[in-house]
């Protein structure tokens, strides 16, 4: 052989020798092969790694670290080694030279390959050094494999020198203990982490991610994040505790990778759709005539047709995103699969070493050390393999979350209107969930298939054809599987269908909540949530009955196959005898199946899943985008207009007919511009076609300078008022103090419990709807724009304040006075102010110039005006210069009447002393309203699980834990049954009882099944009936919370509970618990299967298990909190989220884009933070816990050898393949305690409401009201007083008087002077604080809330609808005829307007009522009041939304309708309560006059000088 005489010339020395190496007791290697192969082995290694080394670190700069004292030691210990190995060769030339005898060639051949390789070595660390890498993986394997080759031939080396010392060199001796002892520094160097580059990251970061400073040991086995565990252990971890996120997995880098690759993706699409189309035109005949046009137009079309349009990949655009990361996983797993295979093989020896008695002892431990040590390198590698993929699935899911909600900002509004709100942030919480779970999973989908064909291949070696029986059962059992798995896609869709629909109805309730409550709908729509829910139910039961199904089928899946394998085998041919080897090795490897055919049905049923989330997230980034080019924003330097449209036509969608028509305006700039029509004929979309939120169909629309825009309905965002105000523009204090006190919210902030730093709650609801629209306003003017579009504010303030606002903000003398700005106005006194009144009928400008020319036309417009205007225009130029002394909002304001000074009224607050906190007694904390979601902290309660169990009921948790134990004992005793039968002797060839054996081992195989079978079956339908169980309990608990519990708690939190925990207690809390147990007693069994095989494994078991249950009691804690945290920073995204959908149109006006999209990915990435360290701290405990699994089985294959004397080779066998599991059970068992600890805190969430606060009962038992009652309508209010919170100042006090049956009483006073607040204490929306209201003589408070609030009605100041048809939005409780509602709805003034709909009263309301003007929506609320026809009416600034004329038919309907009734009417506009029996005037809560109108005038107090501000005296 050609290598012995490279060894010797005279081939004295072998290159390998049986003899030598097995079969003696004394073991050593031949020297040829220690120096060529132990030599060669580490340097082919350094050869083959290097190139694609170099390559990485070309791409991968991370700085440059400078020389330091570590670096220089590698570097030295390298070149001394380089040194040694060239000495090496130049002593091999002296030998020669020096004759004595002939040198083998290997002895320069080897020392020279090894020379170039330090040096390779030493030039390598030098070039890490250069580009930053503190600690290096490829160098540190190096050396450990250059030590362990080093240590063979070190003891080899001794073992010669004791028996034959004349042959030792002592030169070579020399330096090969040289060499190894460097060998041993130089791996003890690179153990060692190198410190920080320059100019890294880390050293900025105030609590960097220790990961990239970590050494490649603490790498491996996930050390370093050790630090945190302890921190977690002593004491909870909070927020300061967690590390900030590695700059590759933050929202700024991962997001627009994404967005960048769907871009070019949609692009590529487009460009091909357009050739396809384009070129076909130029074939038509070219003529002049006007025909041409129409044709080029059909052949486009007909083009079009045929072709399916290719949609963009999303797909694609994911995979080249994300592929190159996540493909070193799929290297990872090939190894992993690979080493899977060695543990059975070492069984087969192991089983051979103990039958063959002559087999030397050290053979025996030999295989235990190789067991362990590739047992633990598959631990390792495995860990690091899921590490990628949780990585890859993180940042998976941030990239989703932010390419959704950049896209939410662009959508346009027909492509809004398909998706609502719910379906949306489903796609962000639900969708990319998903993704995150697949990511795990997916290289499944070629792995599971190797590892079956490998598992397949060695069973053919161990059983022969026989084999082919098993594969038979498992290839049927693929089918039943893919029928499932599609069964269950099916159920998916629509559980999912369900569930959103249930969601978007949630959401609705509890943004309209307030109306629910004043009208004692609650029941109704409970039950629609109820009958939603019972749907969603029943497809889970329907899938909780295929999940038996098929959980049965893949436990009984490897059994089934090794009982046709085995029967098979046996009954072939008499002479098959089945010893333990072959079944315990074959037992073994169809373990290892099990695995891959349990995955392949869950990753593709996850792929499935994940596919119609693809199909979801792909439809929604693909919807159309707000037209860039329908506002042409560059303006001509010498133009003179702010704003022209030239022939506008615009429509909301393109499938819809135009809502504005012929549009023809040119504003100047620095105009006032109003705007004015009936209740929908497209003032709103006018402002909204400025904005480009319109399709522009044709025509065009030129805006100069930068815009402002106020909604009609206020948008206010969760955080402090100041803030509110402010918008992120930068903060100028002066200018910040003018706007405030023009807009008048002075005296507002200073009742404000914290000032200006207060914080508003979702939606302002802590506002009332004039200082909502205020602090809109507000903004607008802090802002500073150019043009200003103002949708109404005026409407929801009371006319004196609108005065102030309109002299102070808008008008000729106001901040914006050198602006453009277009005001939609109800208002007529502000007209004759105005440069240029448009006037809008159908969507259409009618009649358009200034006030005085409108009137001298004597078209609609003047006559509107003179039927309506009570007042003249001389008079209201009178009333702005006379010195009257106007009542600003409460507050005395003083107007100098000397024209020389100034007319901005100097306001003195008259507050009460008692009410005048100092500002630095007005802290922060006062202001805090709503309450984010606390993290719990320490272990679960058990209460909780008892929660659970009570949910599911005893008997069936009884009854499944008695299923369990049974299917877990039948298998143990089936696999004891076989161990036996391979020790059964052989008589003549063959085993006598082998029949009786099989039939047995069958029988237990069948009776496992039926308990597998049942106990899934009662585990999911107790799954089913504690989840009805518990979303009913928070469903109800939830609806009977005050109105406070809503203004506290943000709706994300609310909709998360329903959403996210719900569905964990309806899919995930079934599943995990049925894995627990199974693992659990699992780890049992395999427990005692060990120590009955090797008692003497009772030693070792404890300390390993307490070994174990400390690690896993230290993980726990870190990890429960963690998790925790994660979920509760994952609130806030959606809550921002769902915020910003609400005013994507402000954000858009204000172009303030960037620093929404900047917040939502601070508060992804914050959520992030928390779910980092989580996943590290999972593969961490992995790590230990497979270590601890590997000791067990090292141990037990250790004993085995040990007392191989007495042990029979089947029980051994028995034992070693139930060790062979135990890694993996004791791994999963951790995974599922935790899993089932985090998960059951959905229940913990679900029941949290049960214990807040509750309203009075809807229904009392106590009180029988009679039936008409009330039949008088005699409100009597006795001291009554209320306030909002317990902790705050009464906000209503000592309010006595007697409202006799049928009057009509109007109720006035300034802003926050408690209008709103005593009907609220009328419908006991808020309890009284003293005194009580008597209606009808019946005290209130004793009633059911029920009882009381379906016999008065109130038309609320927001008009709130809900998605679903008109008619239930009037009649949820289907209790009217439809001649009924046909009636009122003529009362109401929309009959003309809804009998031209397509559906009439079944036309569906988008969510909330977005598709109907808001004075229809006001209309509609009137409908609603005229239905109930209650004896007492409230209307709480009902008609601030329509126009006079409208308004004046409300008023006339009210009386009409309601002339017995008793009438409480809370207004803005004087004028609607002058013919009033009496009216009452409010002041800080108190009441400062009740009188007639005629009465009040003439005592010429408050009441006096509201009605001169208005012009009514």
């Amino acid at each position: 052989m050609e290598l012995n005489k490279l060894c010797s010339p005279d081939s004295s020395d072998p290159f390998w020798d049986w003899n030598r190496t097995w079969h003696t007791a004394n073991p050593d290697l031949t020297h040829c092969f220690q120096n060529t192969v132990l030599v060669w082995l580490p340097c082919l290694y350094l050869w083959i790694c290097a190139p694609v080394y170099l390559i990485y670190l070309c791409s991968h700069n991370r700085g440059y670290i400078c020389m330091n004292h570590l670096n220089k030691a590698k570097t030295v210990v390298g070149f001394l080694l380089w040194i040694i190995c060239w000495s090496d060769v130049f002593y091999s030339f002296w030998e020669r030279s020096h004759g004595s005898g002939v040198v083998a060639p290997i002895h320069l051949i080897s020392p020279t390959l090894l020379g170039l390789t330090m040096l390779l070595a030493a030039l390598l660390i030098q070039y890490e050094r250069m580009k930053g890498v503190q600690s290096s993986g490829v160098m540190l394997i190096y050396w450990l494999l250059a030590l362990i080759c080093a240590t063979v031939t070190f003891r080899s080396k001794i073992i010669q020198a004791l028996d034959q010392q004349s042959t030792v060199s002592v030169w070579r001796y020399t330096t090969f203990y040289t060499y190894y002892t460097l060998l041993l520094i130089a791996l003890f160097l690179s153990c060692l982490t190198d410190q920080p580059p320059l100019f890294s990251q880390a050293i900025k970061d105030s609590n960097p991610c220790p990961e990239a400073g970590a050494s490649f040991l603490s790498r491996i086995t996930f050390w370093w994040i050790t630090g945190l565990m302890i921190i977690g252990y002593k004491n909870p971890l909070e927020e300061k505790d967690l590390w900030s996120l590695n700059p590759d997995d933050r929202s700024h880098k991962v997001v627009p990778q994404l967005v960048c690759r769907w871009n070019a993706q949609c692009q590529k699409v487009k460009s091909r759709t357009e050739q396809k189309i384009v070129y076909l035109p130029k074939h038509t005949p070219g003529s002049d005539g006007k025909e041409n046009p129409a044709v080029e137009e059909s052949e486009m079309l007909i083009v079009k047709s045929p072709g399916k349009t290719k949609e963009p990949s999303l797909f694609l655009a994911l995979c080249l995103t994300f592929g190159p990361y996540f493909l070193i996983s799929c290297l990872y797993k090939i190894i992993q699969d690979i080493l899977m295979f060695v543990g059975p093989e070492i069984l087969r020896l192991l089983i051979r070493f103990v039958n063959d008695s002559s087999a030397p002892s050290w053979q025996g431990y030999f295989y235990t050390a190789l067991l362990f040590i590739c047992t633990s390198v598959q631990s390792l590698i495995l860990q690091r393999y899921f590490h990628v993929c949780f990585v890859s699935g993180m940042r998976l899911r941030t990239a989703i979350i932010g390419a959704v909600y950049r896209k939410a900002l662009v959508i346009s509004s027909s492509a809004r209107r398909t998706s609502t709100v719910g379906e949306i942030v489903n796609l962000m919480s639900v969708d990319a969930q998903r993704f995150m779970d697949l990511i795990t999973y997916i290289n499944m989908i070629w792995s599971a298939p190797l590892q079956v064909v490998l598992a397949l291949y060695f069973l053919w070696q161990n059983l022969g054809p026989s084999v082919l029986a098993g594969v038979a059962v498992m290839v049927l059992m693929v089918p039943v599987n893919a029928v499932i798995a599609m069964k269950t896609k099916t159920y998916q869709v629509a559980q999912m269908k369900s569930k959103d629909s249930r969601i978007k109805l949630m959401n609705e309730m509890l943004n309209g909540i307030k109306v629910l409550k004043l009208y004692a709908w609650e029941l109704a729509f409970k039950d629609k949530v109820s009958k939603i829910r019972e749907s969603e139910l029943h497809v889970l039961k329907k899938a909780a009955y295929l999940g038996a199904i098929s959980t049965f089928t893949w436990v009984c899946a490897p059994f089934l196959v090794a009982l046709s394998t085995f029967t098979v085998y046996v009954l072939i041919d008499e002479r098959n005898v089945l010893d333990a080897q072959k079944a315990f090795v074959s037992l073994a490897l169809f373990n290892i199946l099990r695995f891959p055919l349990n995955m392949l049905p869950m990753v593709i049923s996850s792929m499935v899943q994940a596919s119609v989330s693809l199909k979801r997230l792909r439809v929604f980034l693909s919807h159309e985008e707000l037209q860039e080019d329908s506002v042409n924003r560059k303006v001509l330097a010498g133009s003179q207009s702010s704003i022209s449209i030239v022939d506008g036509v615009f429509s909301w969608s393109r499938t819809e007919s135009p809502t504005l028509k012929r549009l023809n305006v040119c504003i100047p700039e620095g105009s006032l511009v109003a705007v004015v029509g009936h209740v929908g004929s497209g003032k709103s979309s006018l402002l909204s076609a400025l904005l480009g939120e319109m399709d522009k169909i044709e025509g065009t629309v030129t805006v100069k300078g930068s815009m402002a825009y106020i909604p009609q309905q206020a948008w206010i965002q969760n955080s402090t008022l100041k803030d509110n105000i402010i918008f992120g523009q930068e903060r100028r204090e002066a200018w910040y103090h003018q706007v405030v006190e023009a807009c008048a919210l002075k005296p507002d902030i200073e009742l404000l419990p914290a000032g200006d730093e207060t914080e508003i709650g979702e939606k302002g609801v802590n506002l009332s709807g004039g200082q909502k629209q205020r602090v809109s306003l507000a903004r607008a003017v802090y802002c500073d724009r150019a043009i200003y579009l103002l949708d109404d504010p005026l409407s929801a303030v009371d006319a004196h304040v609108g005065k102030h606002i309109f002299d102070h903000v808008i008008g000729p003398q106001g901040l914006l006075k050198d602006k453009t700005r277009v005001l939609v106005t109800h208002g007529l006194s502000y007209l004759p102010q105005a440069h240029l009144i448009l006037v809008l009928v159908d969507g259409e400008i009618t009649e358009l110039g200034s006030h005085q020319q409108l009137m001298d036309q004597n078209g609609a417009f003047a006559e509107f005006q003179r039927t309506y205007a009570t007042i003249e225009q001389s008079d209201s130029n009178e009333s702005m210069t006379s010195g009257t002394k106007a009542t600003e909002n409460g507050s005395m304001a003083t107007l100098e009447s000397n024209p020389g000074l100034s007319s901005v009224p100097t306001i003195v607050p008259t507050v009460k002393d008692d009410n005048k906190q100092s500002k630095e007694a007005k802290n922060s904390e006062v202001g805090k309203l709503t309450e984010a979601d606390k993290a719990s902290t320490g272990k679960v309660k058990l209460s909780v699980f008892w929660a659970y169990m009570k949910a599911i009921g005893g008997l069936l948790s009884f009854i499944s834990l008695l299923l369990f134990l049974t299917h877990h004992l039948v298998s143990l005793l089936s696999n004891y049954w076989l161990s036996l039968w391979t020790d059964d002797p052989v008589v003549n060839g063959t085993q006598p009882d082998r029949l009786m054996r099989l039939g047995v081992y069958g029988a237990f195989g069948f009776s496992q099944g039926v308990a597998v079978f049942c106990y899934s079956l009662s585990m999911s339908i107790g799954g089913i009936l504690a989840s009805r169980y518990l979303h009913q309990s928070m469903l109800y608990d939830v609806l009977r919370s005050p109105m406070s519990f809503f203004e506290r708690t943000p709706s994300g939190n609310l909709v998360n509970r329903f959403a996210k925990e719900m569905d964990t207690i309806d899919t995930v809390i079934p599943s995990i618990i049925k894995m627990f147990m199974g693992s659990m007693f699992n780890v049992l069994g395999s427990c005692i299967i060990i120590l009955i095989a090797t008692p003497l494994v009772a030693l070792i078991i404890p300390f390993l298990g307490l070994l174990y249950v400390l690690v896993q009691r230290f993980y726990v804690a870190s990890s429960r909190q963690l998790k925790r945290l994660e979920s509760v920073s994952r609130s806030p995204i959606y809550t921002h989220f769902n915020e910003t959908l609400l005013g994507t149109s402000v954000i858009r006006a204000f172009g303030e884009q960037e620093r929404f999209i900047h917040e939502s990915d601070q508060r992804v990435d914050h959520n992030q933070k928390a779910y980092f360290p989580s996943i590290v701290a999972n593969r961490w405990l992995a790590v230990r816990l497979e270590f601890v699994g590997n000791c067990i089985v090292s141990f037990a294959s250790l004993f085995a050898v040990i007392a191989r004397e007495s042990l029979s080779p089947g029980i051994m066998g028995l034992s070693i393949s139930y060790a062979l599991q135990l890694t993996a059970s004791l791994t999963w068992l951790v995974r599922m305690s935790s899993d089932v600890e985090t998960n059951i805190v959905a229940v913990e969430k679900v029941k949290e409401y049960s214990d807040t606060e509750k309203e009075a009962e809807w229904k009392s038992e106590a009180s029988c009201v009679p039936a008409g009652w009330p039949t008088e309508g005699c409100i009597h209010f006795r001291g009554f007083g209320l306030r909002y919170r317990h902790n705050l100042d009464l906000a209503i006090r000592n309010v006595t008087m007697t409202i006799k049956g049928g009057e009509k009483v109007g109720i006035v006073g300034r802003t926050g002077a408690g209008k709103s607040s005593l009907t609220l204490g009328l419908f006991r929306i808020l309890e009284a604080a003293e005194g009580q209201i008597l209606i009808d003589g019946v005290n209130i408070a004793k009633l059911g809330l029920h009882d009381l609030r379906s016999r008065i009605t109130i038309i609320p100041q927001d008009p709130v609808l809900f998605s679903g048809s008109l008619r239930m939005n009037l009649d949820p409780f289907e209790s009217y005829s439809d001649e009924e509602i046909w009636r009122v709805l003529e009362f109401s003034h929309l009959k003309s307007f809804l009998s031209g709909l397509p559906g009439k009263l079944s036309h569906e309301c988008s969510e909330g009522g977005e598709n109907l003007s808001v004075g229809q929506r006001q209309l509609l609320c009137l409908a609603r009041a005229l239905l109930r026809k209650t004896k007492i009416l409230v209307l709480d600034e009902a008609t601030a939304a329509v126009d006079m004329e409208t308004d004046n038919l409300i008023q006339s309907t009210i009386r009409s309708q309601f002339e017995d009734c008793t009438v409480l009417t809370i207004a803005h506009r004087l004028n609607t309560i002058m013919d009033y029996t009496r009216v009452l005037v409010l002041e800080k809560g108190e009441i400062a006059e009740f009188d007639s109108p005629s009465n009040l005038i003439a005592q010429r107090g408050t009441f006096y000088r509201m009605a001169k501000d208005a012009g009514l005296v």
